[in-house]
């Protein structure tokens, strides 16, 4: 269902989205997510916008911290959790210049940043999200 805002959605209504778009990808990739934290911040901080050289805050809409499966070892033991962030502003300032409806935006940066928990390719990512 497509919704209709008058005013920016908050954090609140942002991460309800994510939850419900988290639900609408495919078994086979959502199974294995179960740890990952989603956490919806207005920007990425200062040192992630320094580690990813950004010239703006606006050019990331996502990211996944943390080890991906395809680099995990039973031997490890990480000082933090598996986190998606998910960057409110620079996904409404996406949503607002290209017209996309905000779930469907939502839902593929979800796709993409776990496609990165998994060590997947922009290819497989694509593929995915072809797999409504």
């Amino acid at each position: 269902m497509k919704r209709r805002f008058t005013i920016a959605p908050g954090f609140a209504e942002v991460e309800v989205m994510a939850r419900a778009a988290l639900g609408t990808i495919p078994d086979a990739l959502r199974r294995h997510v179960g740890d990952v934290i989603i956490r919806v911040d207005d920007f990425p901080d200062a040192e992630t916008e320094r580690e990813m050289n950004l010239e703006s805050p606006f050019d990331i809409l996502g990211l996944y911290r943390g080890v991906s499966l395809d680099r995990k070892s039973i031997h490890d033991t990480p000082d933090d959790l598996d986190m998606i962030f998910l960057y409110r502003r620079p996904i409404l300032d996406y949503w607002c210049e290209t017209g996309e409806d905000l779930s469907h935006v939502i839902r593929h940066v979800l796709i993409h940043e776990i496609g990165h928990h998994f060590g997947l390719s922009d290819a497989d990512m694509h593929y995915i999200e072809e797999q409504d």
